[in-house]
């Protein structure tokens, strides 16, 4: 699995805005020389995830109590540019099925956008918190159990081995098998049956052989970790041991209102029976016979992707790691590389000109669909756009957030045939200009031959309220490109009928 290259010398400082299940988090540090400088920290207990029902839908007093937290959190983020903060979304919006309305609603309230990002995406990154601020020396195995997910990654150095999220965390599984708040023994063991039933499928990935040291990322492990050490019972490490002894003080306390234990917080209470269940499945299905509470997190993993994002901006010559993902899946999907290639230059240079002050990845999001627009020729030459979509949808692509692979899909998709299929994406600024490009290049690079002069053609962003384009073609095009003139025509056609954006094609004097 591909790690994180070193991080660079150093940064200013860079917030990360941790969106979780339970608790939403606020991190601003920076990094200096590969160290790790804290400088403020923020912590809410939301409960977003307590807020989905049956039916996957985020309810509206959940959704307020996160909206009034991002808030709070704008305040402080206030003097920050926006290129030095990153939100991310973990499992309740992997999950919520109107996530995109509130995602909406958070970017307003935050001032930043949100990413939804898969679960192994969430645990790489909190690979890389931890190896950030505890440098392994040894094969490690880091453990981070969330409100509605847990994470397990097996990794040396700073480069993970193996990483996977299940979806079985302290809230989802406190609220099914501990409702109401009442503890007893059945609870507990149904509770871990149906972890270990999760947890069941990674048992040879992440067995005992592959690791010599356990690290727990996440506020469960803390919570447990000062317990047991405050309550004298170990020195801080979860042991099975010490879980058995967490496990039987709540099953006599029989309610959560009851549970009364050195260093426990309030906050933490309602959600202790669950994360314990999860914990002393962990330990008995792996053999996990200590587990050390780990300094770092997914906050500061998306603080150090941050950096390495930053740097590649000011070193053009460097990629990150979603250029060598790409680079990954081009192989992966056996892509004509030159191919893409023209088709990128092409594109690119349609893209510089209409829109030369674009803002974020906008340029690298266009130059990533380039070259996986015809990953799906790989499944079938028919309609191998929405192939290639589909595959990008679903692909494991390391450093792309899910809503960023989402936005590279949307646009391979839209690369040829009717535009309605992308209405949705294209009410996003920026999104119709990117996909115009696009398909020009896609047009006028379809005799796939470096040979075979390519006509020049010059595309201008004209003012106006809705979007419009002129292209400039050369008056012998008619002679020496009729398929080129041809295909441009329909794609004028195309473009009228969203009323979205305005394509002119005017032919040059000769």
């Amino acid at each position: 699995m591909t790690g994180m290259t070193a991080p660079p010398a150093s940064s200013p400082p860079l917030a990360a805005v941790d969106l979780g299940s339970n608790s939403f988090r606020l991190e601003i540090g920076e990094l200096e020389h590969g160290r790790y400088r804290r400088i403020e920290s923020l912590k809410e207990t939301v409960r977003l995830g307590a807020g989905l029902d049956t039916e996957g839908m985020l309810g509206e007093s959940a959704a307020a109590r996160g909206l009034d937290c991002l808030r709070r959190f704008a305040e402080r983020l206030g003097p920050l540019p926006a290129t030095q903060v990153r939100a991310v979304a973990t499992q309740t919006l992997r999950e919520a099925r109107n996530r995109d309305a509130f995602l909406q609603r958070a970017r307003s309230a935050l001032g930043q956008p949100i990413e939804v990002i898969s679960g192994r995406e969430e645990a790489r990154l909190i690979y890389a918190g931890v190896a950030l601020l505890q440098p392994p020396r040894r094969q490690r195995l880091v453990v981070d159990i969330g409100g509605r997910s847990t994470e397990l990654i097996v990794g040396h150095g700073r480069t993970p081995s193996a990483a996977e999220s299940f979806p079985v965390g302290s809230v989802s599984l406190s609220l099914r098998y501990f409702p109401g708040g009442r503890i007893d023994a059945a609870a507990f063991t149904a509770a871990q049956v149906a972890a270990a039933a999760e947890f069941e499928e990674a048992l040879a990935t992440f067995d005992r052989s592959h690791w010599s040291e356990a690290l727990g990322s996440s506020g469960t492990v803390g919570a447990v970790a000062q317990l047991l050490q405050a309550a004298g019972v170990t020195d801080g490490a979860v042991t099975p041991e010490g879980l058995r002894w967490c496990i039987e003080r709540c099953i006599e306390a029989g309610h959560v209102d009851r549970l009364v234990l050195p260093g426990l917080r309030d906050d933490r209470r309602p959600i202790l029976p669950g994360g314990l269940a999860i914990l002393y499945t962990l330990a008995c299905q792996f053999g996990i016979a200590e587990l050390m509470a780990a300094r770092g997190a997914l906050r500061q993993g998306v603080i150090a992707d941050l950096h390495e994002r930053l740097q590649v901006q000011q070193h053009a010559r460097r990629g990150d790691l979603r250029d060598h993902t790409v680079q990954a899946l081009q192989r992966r999907f056996a892509v004509d590389a030159a191919q893409a290639g023209r088709v990128g230059r092409a594109a690119l240079a349609f893209f510089d000109a209409v829109c030369p002050q674009a803002e974020g990845d906008a340029r690298r999001e266009l130059g990533w669909a380039c070259a996986l627009h015809e990953a799906g020729l790989m499944v079938s030459h028919h309609d191998h756009h929405r192939h290639s979509a589909y595959l990008l949808d679903h692909a494991d692509a390391p450093g792309f957030s899910q809503s960023q692979q989402r936005r590279v899909g949307a646009l391979v998709l839209g690369q040829r045939g009717g535009l309605r299929k992308i209405e949705t994406s294209l009410a996003q600024p920026g999104f119709a200009w990117q996909v115009l490009c696009l398909r020009l290049a896609v047009i006028v690079c379809h005799a796939r031959s470096a040979a075979a002069a390519r006509p020049a053609l010059r595309l201008t962003a004209l003012p106006g309220g809705v979007p419009r384009a002129r292209l400039a073609l050369p008056a012998r095009l008619a002679s020496t490109h009729p398929q080129t003139m041809h295909l441009l025509a329909a794609e004028a056609e195309a473009w009228a009928r969203t009323g979205v954006l305005h394509l002119a094609t005017v032919v040059a004097s000769a």
